[in-house]
């Protein structure tokens, strides 16, 4: 099956590419205890992955392996069920990895023989769990000119938050000069104080120096393996994320729960990217900061504050929560200033939590 993107004739160059998917989203906690981390829903009826699909579509890409290994179900249904008819037929291959992928480089490595047969001269790697709108075509070409081992996209973060990232510096031209793989203490751009500049990961290499570099089986991962040795030789360059919407760059690791919300109430008047799929906000906005997801119901009379409701909650009349952080931590889970609501936290409430005077008198008559 051929997986390759053909640019037009007179570039002279294909790509190959490849969407990691297998993340387990541990931070999302009880969200993701049974459930792939691009598989989450966000804003209404889109999952994280639609996002990185979407561009995959607007950028021309006929065909492309997606990588899955935990718990992934829910992608191996949405994707092509969403996602088939817009690519080439067939064009859409799912290489069920669980159990089987010991990093970002090995996903890759262990489809090799599809990306070897497509005849690619360079290989594009997705990762499935951000938010953001992206063209890849311009990175393609930009990677291609250069004549670089790897280009890496990036985007700029607080510095306080960079230490979750790889953390680069990079010339003007672009060449990455360091590299750290999730710094305790990521240093920022050196003349933009207080930012630092982060991979996306989203990556395009030459097949052919890729081919080598993993050719001894022990490069697991990009970040820890492949990237530093790019860079060691000066062969690998940066792709800064262009400015979208309000003339700024979006992209979101909705890695945390806190995360997850914030970057869901960021649609909710002037959107910085495109919903793959659009809702009305009514169906996923509660008010007062707080989201649900799809497959939830909350009683109008509930008073919720700063909370994500997970799929098949009922959150009943009573509840409060968001408001006093001893009763919530009873029976929820908080992420910096995020609640999370599930089901069974809901169960455990009903079943421990001191009933009124007169519904115990009522309970004794029934007995």
């Amino acid at each position: 099956m051929s997986i390759t993107h053909r640019m037009p004739a007179a570039t002279g160059y294909s790509v190959a590419t490849i969407l990691l998917a297998g993340g387990k989203g541990t931070r999302l906690a009880d969200l993701t205890a049974t459930e792939a981390k691009p598989a989450i829903h966000f804003a209404g009826r889109n999952r994280i992955v639609d996002f990185t699909m979407a561009n995959c579509v607007r950028s021309g890409i006929g065909r492309m392996i997606v990588a899955t290994q935990f718990a992934p179900a829910t992608l191996h249904d949405h994707l092509p069920a969403r996602w088939g008819a817009h690519f080439a037929p067939n064009g859409l291959s799912i290489a069920d990895g669980r159990g089987a992928y010991a990093g970002t480089a090995d996903a890759v490595r262990r489809n090799w023989d599809a990306i070897e047969a497509s005849g690619a001269s360079h290989v594009l790697v997705l990762a499935a769990d951000h938010v953001y709108e992206m063209d890849y075509r311009p990175m393609i070409e930009a990677h291609v000119a250069s004549g670089a081992a790897v280009t890496l996209a990036a985007d700029v973060v607080d510095q306080a938050q960079a230490s979750g990232f790889g953390v680069m510096h990079a010339d003007r031209q672009g060449r990455i000069l360091s590299f750290l793989e999730k710094p305790e203490f990521p240093p920022s751009i050196p003349d933009e104080p207080g930012r630092a500049l982060v991979s996306m990961g989203i990556y395009v290499f030459d097949k052919a120096w890729l081919a080598d570099a993993m050719r001894d089986g022990t490069a697991t991962d990009f970040g820890h393996d492949l990237v530093p040795l790019a860079v060691d030789r000066a062969e690998a360059m940066s792709y800064r994320l262009p400015a979208g919407r309000g003339g700024r760059s979006y992209w979101r690791d909705v890695g945390t729960l806190q995360a997850l919300r914030l970057a869901q109430l960021d649609f909710l008047r002037d959107p910085p990217a495109r919903l793959p799929f659009p809702s009305a906000v009514g169906d996923w906005y509660l008010g007062n900061d707080s989201v649900a997801m799809p497959g939830a119901t909350v009683h109008p009379h509930a008073r919720l504050t700063r909370c994500i409701v997970a799929p098949g909650c009922h959150v009943p009349a009573d509840l409060v929560a968001g408001e006093d952080p001893s009763e919530d931590a009873r029976w929820f889970r908080q992420s910096g200033d995020t609640l999370l609501i599930t089901p069974a936290m809901l169960r455990r409430r009903d079943a421990l939590r001191p009933r009124p005077a007169h519904v115990l008198r009522g309970m004794r008559r029934h007995a």
